[in-house]
């Protein structure tokens, strides 16, 4: 997923975007709303973790704004006003989900995970099947020919990816894109690759396809591992 979140206190906003990169995510944080307007217009997110106490404009003016100028994407709102009404006044405002402050960092991502199968209508889907090839979305469980394959975070965001995309050539900008934080500085020049021949090594040779001089796709996942 790739995931902005608005959090003002540095200690916790470090400590959700590191956990939640260590588990495959693509993370934009953001202390202020300004910059995470702003990147809302020129990105798109798969789900939004939005702070209530934030300085200045408070996180529910906000979430009212982007509700009413149409931002659909799922928001998941951390708080520590835990009383009803202020809790119902978020989810009347647009809110898909509440965590009350102290958070625990495999709930927020479980909740993630929900929200999006909620909101892409795959909350009855188990997992995406590619030939051989099955992957679980919700647990981000990979399986080859029936036997589980253990992939690091970032492999398995690549696969999600070609999986989302099965009759796209993808660039590798496309791809490192969906892949990393630029504002957490630029991966090694040849990460994406040594990302597919794990893969490859991994899964089978045939499951990512090069395409000479456009880029990568997701390719037959069908015979030897």
């Amino acid at each position: 997923m790739r995931l902005l979140i608005l959090e003002d206190d540095l200690q916790l906003g470090e400590a959700l975007s590191g956990g939640l990169r260590q588990q495959g995510h693509v993370v934009d944080w953001f202390t202020s709303g300004p910059p995470a307007d702003a990147a809302l217009r020129g990105t798109t997110y798969d789900a939004l973790v939005l702070d209530l106490g934030l300085p200045g404009t408070d996180g529910l003016v906000w979430l009212r704004r982007w509700r009413q100028g149409g931002l659909a994407l799922p928001v998941l709102v951390l708080t520590a006003r835990d009383t009803l009404e202020q809790r119902i006044e978020g989810l009347d405002l647009g809110a898909d989900d509440y965590l009350i402050k102290p958070i625990a960092l495999d709930e927020l991502a479980a909740r993630l995970r929900a929200m999006l199968r909620r909101a892409t209508g795959r909350a009855t889907q188990a997992e995406w099947v590619h030939g051989d090839l099955r992957y679980d979305p919700a647990s981000m469980q990979v399986r080859w020919k029936d036997k589980p394959v253990e992939l690091t975070g970032r492999e398995t965001a690549l696969l999600e990816v070609l999986l989302k995309n099965p009759q796209r050539v993808l660039s590798k900008n496309q791809l490192l894109e969906q892949l990393y934080d630029w504002g957490g500085g630029e991966p090694e020049s040849n990460a994406l690759e040594v990302h597919i021949h794990h893969l490859r090594r991994k899964i089978a040779p045939g499951v990512v396809r090069t395409v000479r001089g456009l880029g990568y796709a997701l390719g037959a996942a069908e015979g030897k591992a």
